[in-house]
C-alpha cells in the first residue's frame, strides 16, 4: 500500500495564534525589499500571528518606543511599486555591542517579539544570528536587572530567526539572486542603452563604473547582457599587460566598423596584486594610446533607485511568504536560516553556513586565490564568467578548431525579446567551435524559399539589447514543404538546426524529427530554445521573452493605478495576453498586486465573478483606494473583458466605478529585459555546446547521421536544473488542442497571490523549502542557475 505524502501539507495547519513576527530591514537599501515586508505581515496576519515593523533596522531595535509598531493588512497596501524600504533602514554601531543587543532584547519582550524576519546583508544577518545565540543569557540579565519578570525568560525562551538577503550587489553565497539585485541590472542597463546612442554618433568609448566594492556580479552580468568590449571586476583581476590587450581589442573592434566603445568596471575592480583600477585609469590609457575621445560615467546610487523589476517583485513577495512558513515550523533546536533561490526554487539554507562560504571569498580574493574566489561565488557567477569570455573575445583563426560542420540557426513563431540575444550567442560560440554558421530568414517559410546565408562573428554585434527577431520570424510549420527544407539542407549541407521560437517551434521539431522516417536530411541533431512572452511551451518553466513581457505588464498596471490616485475609488480590468496560458495574467498579477486574475487552466463561473465584486466592494470601503482585476485573453469565451467591465461597474455601484484596459501587443514589444538577455545568451550557448557534442558523436563515415530521440531535444529550465529534453517525450506532457502544459509550475502561485489580496484559501507548501546545507558543487546540469 503506498505511503502517503506527508509533505502535502496546507498551511491551515501551520496556525500563527499567539505568534507575534517582527520585519526590518537592515543595511544598504535595495529594490524589492517593500515587497518582502508586505509579503511577511500580510502571511503573518494571514496565519493569525501579531505582525510588527521594526522601523529603521537594527537601531529602531535598540531605541525601541515609537520604532516597532503593529503592522495592518492596510498600512503595507500600495508599497509594492515603491523602491527602497518605507520602514527604513540605518547602520546601527550600538547594536554591535554587547549593551546595544541587551537593549534590543529588552524591547522587543516588551512586545512579546520571538520571531525575526531580517531583510539585508551579511553583515546583518550576521548580527542576527549572534543575537539569536546570545538570546536566553540577554533574558537573564534582564530579570538581573529587574527591567523583566522571571516568567518571561521561560516564556520567550527562543529567538527564531528567518533571513532574507535584500543586496543589489548579489554578493551572497547560497542564493541565485538577492532581492534588489534584478532592479539595479534594470537601472544598469538602461543607462548603457541610452549611452550607446550617443556615443555612435560620436564614435566615442564609454567608461563605466558600476556598484560592487567586493562582488563583480552587476558588472559582469550587464557587460554579458550589452554586449560590452571589456569588463573588470574583482574576482578575476585581468592577467598583467591586460593594457595593451584591451586597447588591441577596443582598436579591432573601431577597424570592424563598430562606431563606439563600452568598457564596464566594478568599483572595487584590482589588478593581480590587489591595486584598485579605477575609471580614470582607464580613460587615461585609452586616451594615450588610442586617441579615441573618452568619456567616464558613474552610476552611483541610481542603480539602487527605481521602481523594483517584476522579477524583484515575484521573488521577494515568495521569499517573504516562505520567511513566514519557516517561522511557524521551527524550534528551539532549528538553526537560523536564510531564505535562498536555487534556479526556480525557494530553498532554506542555514544562516551561518552562507556567511562562513561569503566570508571565504573575500578571503581568498585577500590572498589572490582568484579561481578559488570564482568558484566560490557559485556555478551561477563561473557560468556567467565563462560565457562572457566566449563572446566577447574572438581567438584568431589559427587558434580557431576546425570542424567542418555547418550549424543553422532559426527563428520560429512570434516575435520575443531575447531571441536577438539568443541568435547572437549561437553564432558566436558556433564559431568558437569551429563550426560554420547559417541564419535562416522568416522561419521556416525562408527556409523552403532558399533565404539561406552564412553569418559571420561581427554580422551580430549589437544584437543582444535588439528587441523583435532580426533574423525575422514567421508561424509557418514545416509539415507541407518538408521535401524542399529537406533540398534545402542538402544542397547548404546543413549539419545541424538550432531553432529559437515559441509552441510553433516545439510542434515543428516534433515534425522534423517525424519526417526522419523519410527524409534521412533530417537525421541531424536539432535543438530548440523556448522564446515567447506567454510561457506555453512544455519541457520549461521558463521562456526567453516571458519577463519582459511581465515587465511591460506591470510598469503599465503602476501607471493605470496611479492615474487614479487622488480620485474616486476605482477598479481596472487588464486584458493581458499569452492565448490560453495564463502565466502572464497570474505572475504578472502577483507583482502588480491584482486582486484577481482570470485564466483558462482555473475555470471559473458567475458565482466566482460576484464573490470577487463583493470581496472588492467590501475592500474598499475600508481600507483600498484602487483595485486591479487581470484577465488573460483567451479565459473563458463567454465572459469576455467587456463582460467582466460591465459587470463590476454594475455591482460596485456606489462604491466604485471601473474602467478597462486591454494591453495588445506593447507586451510583445521593446528592448528585451537583462534577465531576458542573460538567459537569452547562456542557454543559447548551452545549446551550441551540446549540438558539437553530438555532432563529434554522430559524425561516422564522412557524415553526421542522429536517428535517435535524444538527437531531437528541447532545452529547458526545470526547477533547479537546465535539462536537455527529446520532444517527442513531451508530447504526453502538452495539451495541443490549447497549446499549453498539462501540468504548470506557476499554478502554485496563485494562492499565494489569493492570501496577499485578503482571500481565504488554501496554499500548498509541499513544495515549500526545506532545510539544506550549502554546496560548493551542485550537479553539472545545475549551472542553471536561471535567475541570471
Amino acid at each position: 500500500m503506498a505511503q502517503p505524502d506527508t509533505k502535502k501539507i496546507f498551511f491551515e495547519n501551520l496556525s500563527g495564534a499567539g505568534k507575534a513576527i517582527a520585519v526590518l530591514t537592515s543595511g544598504g537599501d535595495a529594490q524589492g525589499m517593500n515587497a518582502a515586508v508586505r509579503a511577511v505581515v500580510r502571511m503573518g496576519l494571514y496565519v493569525g500571528a501579531k505582525v510588527y515593523f521594526i522601523h529603521e533596522g537594527y537601531q529602531g531595535m535598540v531605541d525601541g518606543g515609537e520604532n516597532i509598531e503593529e503592522a495592518t493588512w492596510e498600512s503595507v497596501s500600495s508599497m509594492l511599486q515603491v523602491g527602497g524600504t518605507v520602514i527604513g533602514s540605518a547602520r546601527c554601531k550600538e547594536f554591535r555591542s554587547h549593551e546595544g543587543r541587551l537593549k534590543a532584547a529588552h524591547n522587543l519582550v516588551l512586545q512579546g517579539i520571538t520571531n525575526l524576519c531580517v531583510i539585508g546583508g551579511d553583515g546583518s544577518l550576521t548580527g542576527a544570528n549572534l543575537f539569536r545565540e546570545e538570546w536566553s543569557g540577554l533574558l537573564t540579565e534582564l530579570v538581573d536587572q529587574g527591567l523583566i519578570e522571571a516568567d518571561a525568560v521561560q516564556k520567550y525562551s527562543a529567538l527564531h530567526i528567518v533571513g532574507m538577503v535584500g543586496s543589489i550587489d548579489n554578493d551572497f553565497c547560497g542564493t541565485d539572486m538577492t532581492i534588489g539585485t534584478d532592479s539595479a541590472l534594470h537601472r544598469i542597463i538602461e543607462v548603457v542603452d541610452a549611452i550607446m546612442t550617443t556615443a555612435q554618433s560620436h564614435q566615442r568609448t564609454f567608461v563605466l563604473e558600476v556598484m560592487g566594492r567586493h562582488c563583480g556580479y552587476l558588472a559582469l552580468v550587464s557587460a554579458l547582457a550589452c554586449g560590452a568590449d571589456w569588463v573588470l571586476i574583482p574576482e578575476m583581476p585581468p592577467e598583467d599587460g591586460w593594457e595593451d590587450k584591451m586597447c588591441q581589442k577596443l582598436s579591432a573592434n573601431r577597424a570592424g566598423m563598430k562606431r563606439l566603445n563600452i568598457i564596464i568596471v566594478a568599483e572595487g575592480a584590482i589588478d593581480q596584486n590587489n591595486r584598485p583600477i579605477t575609471t580614470e585609469n582607464i580613460k587615461n590609457l585609452v586616451v594615450k594610446c588610442l586617441g579615441f575621445d573618452t568619456r567616464v560615467t558613474i552610476l552611483g546610487h541610481v542603480q539602487r533607485g527605481g521602481t523594483p523589476s517584476a522579477f524583484d517583485r515575484i521573488l521577494a513577495s515568495r521569499m517573504g511568504v516562505e520567511a513566514v512558513l519557516a517561522l511557524l515550523e521551527t524550534t528551539a533546536n532549528t538553526p537560523a536560516c536564510v531564505v535562498s533561490l536555487c534556479g526556480n526554487q525557494s530553498v532554506r539554507l542555514p544562516l551561518m553556513e552562507c556567511v562562513q562560504m561569503t566570508q571565504e571569498v573575500q578571503r581568498a580574493m585577500d590572498g589572490k586565490r582568484f579561481e578559488e574566489a570564482v568558484k566560490l561565488r557559485g556555478r551561477s557567477f563561473e557560468n556567467n564568467l565563462r560565457t562572457y569570455k566566449l563572446l566577447a573575445h574572438r581567438k584568431p583563426e589559427s587558434e580557431l578548431p576546425v570542424s567542418n560542420f555547418n550549424v543553422a540557426v532559426l527563428n520560429v513563431g512570434a516575435p520575443a525579446a531575447g531571441m536577438n540575444a539568443a541568435v547572437r550567442s549561437a553564432v558566436r560560440v558556433g564559431i568558437s567551435e569551429g563550426h560554420k554558421m547559417f541564419a535562416v530568414s522568416d522561419g521556416f517559410e525562408g527556409f523552403y524559399k532558399g533565404q539561406i546565408r552564412e553569418i559571420k562573428w561581427a554580422d551580430v554585434g549589437g544584437w543582444t539589447g535588439q528587441g523583435g527577431s532580426l533574423l525575422g520570424t514567421k508561424r509557418t510549420l514545416p509539415a507541407k514543404h518538408v521535401d524542399k527544407i529537406a533540398e534545402q539542407i542538402r544542397m547548404n549541407n546543413i549539419n545541424a538546426l538550432l531553432i529559437v521560437g515559441g509552441f510553433e517551434a516545439f510542434e515543428s521539431l516534433l515534425q522534423l524529427y517525424e519526417a526522419r522516417a523519410t527524409y534521412e536530411e533530417f537525421c541531424i541533431p536539432m535543438c530548440m530554445l523556448p522564446a515567447t512572452i506567454s510561457n506555453n511551451v512544455p519541457g520549461t518553466d521558463l521562456s526567453i521573452g516571458a519577463d519582459t513581457a511581465l515587465n511591460a505588464i506591470v510598469e503599465t498596471c503602476d501607471r493605470i493605478k496611479q492615474s487614479a490616485s487622488g480620485t474616486k475609488r476605482r477598479v481596472f480590468i487588464i486584458e493581458t495576453m499569452g492565448g490560453y496560458c495564463g502565466y502572464l495574467a497570474s505572475v504578472g498579477g502577483l507583482a502588480a498586486g491584482a486582486d484577481a486574475a482570470y485564466i483558462y487552466e482555473e475555470p471559473f463561473d458567475i458565482k466566482d465573478l460576484q464573490a470577487n465584486v463583493e470581496h472588492l466592494t467590501e475592500k474598499m470601503k475600508t481600507s483600498i483606494q484602487r483595485g486591479l482585476v487581470l484577465r488573460n485573453e483567451n479565459c473563458n469565451e463567454n465572459y469576455t473583458t467587456d463582460f467582466i467591465y460591465q459587470l463590476y461597474s454594475e455591482e460596485g455601484k456606489g462604491v466604485f466605478d471601473s474602467r478597462k484596459n486591454v494591453l495588445g501587443h506593447m507586451q510583445q514589444g521593446g528592448a528585451p529585459s537583462p534577465f531576458d538577455r542573460n538567459f537569452g545568451t547562456k542557454i543559447s550557448a548551452k545549446a551550441m555546446q551540446w549540438v558539437t557534442k553530438k555532432l563529434t558523436e554522430t559524425f561516422r563515415q564522412g557524415r553526421v547521421f542522429a536517428n535517435t530521440e535524444d538527437s531531437c531535444c528541447l532545452l529547458g529550465m526545470r526547477r533547479r536544473a537546465l535539462v536537455f529534453q527529446p520532444v517527442v517525450q513531451l508530447k504526453d506532457e502538452t495539451d495541443f488542442v490549447h497549446r499549453i502544459p498539462k501540468e504548470q509550475w506557476w499554478l502554485k502561485l496563485r494562492p499565494l497571490m489569493k492570501i496577499l489580496a485578503k482571500y481565504k484559501t488554501s496554499y500548498d507548501v509541499s513544495d515549500s523549502g526545506q532545510l539544506e546545507h550549502v554546496v560548493r558543487n551542485r550537479p553539472k546540469e545545475s549551472d542553471a542557475s536561471v535567475a541570471m
